[in-house]
């Protein structure tokens, strides 16, 4: 079996999809320009204390204040096995500062949610400074290893502090376990002194870009080959190569092919389907995932699909085939929260829990903590999945702007995406000049925000892009022909990129 990663940088996004034989399991997305991000400790000012909430609300310089639970118990701890002895949360009052930290980001009207039991991810240990809380992994089994792992864990904490083991220590040494545990004691002490003097709003810490958080939690053993479009993020995936000694250089390529590298392998038809609402499951059945404001909805529907003996034996095998792929699609587009599956009815309780035992073996392979609940006599499961960053569908749809924004239309990212690939691929054919025509409000999203000016400075320097607005089509629509005639005619409303 073929494990690759792909990693490319393209319209201010950098983007890392994981495939196993050519069909993606991971795909994960970051704005270089984005403010709010999983992990990170800002230093804020406490606006407000609802007492009837036990929660406060926190300036932090972003769109919206933070929420701060009052009461939280962090109960992010109790994913892992151990003991805590966690303090009580501070006591606030309005204009307090404080360091909080992301551990939800804003989604519709919410702001994100923040804690102020700081942590420190490294690839082992996760140091808790703040935190009294021994724990390890449960992905551990060992019982020699874990007591082994804990006993070493505690010796390198200090009163009040705290440790987990992940599971990449199952096979660290003492001496790795203590070196990452001094480098995360280091970076907590640097945050606490730079926030010291840092304003209200300031970022004092971030957590890792995304290539260093896939090869610190991702990357695990099997994977064939590295392929990455973009020098910077090739030279820096380089560097952590080396470190890690565990893969061989000659495995990590540069993609230097005229074409957009995701068209090149087969992989931009899979990447932009996850923009669909409808996924299509291969034997004719398919599912429909509908995002809402409190949850995710997804529909089981049998399709196209008759089966070969009876009714029950042909719902029992869609919705064997479903639970399989909703853990594959919830994976993909990151959803998180409440997911509420509607599989198609079963009479049988044997097959009910069969397909919730396959959705609940299914969602293992999964980094994300998920929780499945028993089936109900409607056939309907509801499940957690622990929201890690924003959601894939945050950066390729947004809010319609013809429909009081209750739907959703594709994002202007997304369509950058598309025409990129189409131009390169106008380039790769001979092309000297691509025109372009698309939806007036887009072009100027794209001429504004700069979207394309690496590749205009860069490979594009010696080529000709040139736009023209229509306002007759929708945000969706565009064409793209390639011109080597040397005298073009285009509209008085043309302009070239950049």
């Amino acid at each position: 079996m073929k494990k690759e990663w792909y990693f490319d940088r393209f319209c201010g996004r950098r983007l890392a999809v994981y495939a196993e034989d050519g069909k993606i399991l991971e795909v994960g997305v970051e704005d270089e320009k984005e403010q709010e991000s999983v992990g990170s400790i800002y230093k804020g000012r406490v606006c407000n204390v609802v007492a009837g909430m036990q929660a406060a609300f926190v300036s932090c310089g972003l769109n919206k204040n933070c929420y701060l639970p009052l009461d939280e118990n962090v109960t992010a701890l109790f994913h892992y096995d151990g003991s805590a002895r966690i303090g009580s949360a501070p006591s606030l009052k309005e204009g307090d500062e404080i360091l909080v930290q992301m551990v939800k980001p804003s989604r519709g009207n919410k702001g994100a949610k923040v804690t102020t039991a700081l942590s420190f991810v490294g690839k082992r240990l996760i140091y808790l400074p703040r935190t009294d809380f021994l724990g390890i992994s449960r992905k551990i089994t060992d019982e020699g290893t874990r007591s082994r792992l804990l006993a070493e864990a505690d010796a390198l904490r200090d009163p009040g502090e705290g440790f987990i083991v992940r599971t990449a220590a199952s096979e660290a040494t003492r001496r790795e376990l203590k070196a990452e545990s001094a480098y995360l004691k280091r970076i907590c002490r640097s945050v606490l002194e730079a926030s010291a003097s840092a304003p209200v709003g300031t970022v004092v810490y971030r957590d890792s870009e995304l290539p260093v958080k896939v090869m610190r939690d991702s990357f695990g053993a099997g994977v064939t080959k590295i392929c990455v479009g973009d020098r910077g993020l090739y030279e820096t995936l380089l560097r952590l190569v080396r470190l890690r000694g565990d893969f061989s250089e000659k495995n990590l390529v540069l993609y230097t092919g005229v074409r957009s590298m995701f068209t090149q392998f087969g992989l931009d038809g899979q990447v932009y389907s996850l923009a669909a609402p409808r996924v299509e499951m291969g034997n004719g059945a398919y599912l429909v995932i509908d995002r809402t404001e409190a949850m995710t909805v997804i529909d089981v529907n049998s399709g196209k699909y008759i089966g070969d003996t009876d009714l029950e034996s042909t719902a029992r095998e869609v919705n064997l085939a479903a639970a399989r792929e909703i853990a594959r699609q919830v994976r993909l587009r990151n959803v998180g929260g409440i997911i509420a599956v509607d599989f198609i009815d079963m009479a049988e309780e044997a097959h009910r829990a069969e397909v919730t035992a396959e959705l609940e073996l299914s969602l293992m392979q999964d980094k994300a903590k998920c929780r499945v609940q028993p089936m109900n006599d409607l056939c309907v499961t509801l499940f957690t999945r622990k929201r890690t960053n924003n959601e894939l569908l945050s950066f390729l749809l947004k809010p319609c702007p013809h429909c009081t924004r209750q739907g959703y239309v594709l994002s202007d990212v997304y369509m950058a995406m598309r025409l990129r690939s189409a131009i390169l691929d106008r380039f790769a054919d001979g092309y000297r000049a691509v025109i372009i025509e698309l939806n007036r409000g887009l072009m100027e999203s794209i001429l504004s925000g700069h979207v394309f000016s690496a590749e205009a400075a860069g490979p594009w320097r010696d080529k000709q892009v040139y736009l023209i607005p229509h306002t007759h089509f929708n945000e969706e629509k565009f064409t793209v022909r390639g011109d080597n005639s040397g005298v073009l005619h285009l509209p008085d409303d043309a302009q070239i990129l950049y």
